[in-house]
């Protein structure tokens, strides 16, 4: 199990809905979720490979998209 502690900050100045969807999208992009119910629920190492070929499709499909290759 890793320790990185991420330092999330975002600056609220008027608008608290905007500053909550912030801290949102940066909790998401960094993974915090992911990796808290990772660490909370077991998983067998094949539904992990299982998991990470699935996010790599996923990944390559929209990589090709965003090109214009499909």
């Amino acid at each position: 199990m890793k320790n990185n502690k991420a330092n999330i900050t975002i600056a609220v100045h008027d608008n608290l809905e905007r500053a909550l969807r912030q801290l949102k999208k940066k909790i998401e992009r960094e993974g915090v979720v992911r990796d808290m119910k990772r660490v909370v629920y077991y998983e067998p190492p094949t539904q992990k490979r299982r998991k990470r070929l699935i996010r790599a499709i996923k990944q390559n499909w929209m990589r090709m998209a965003a090109a214009k290759q499909i």
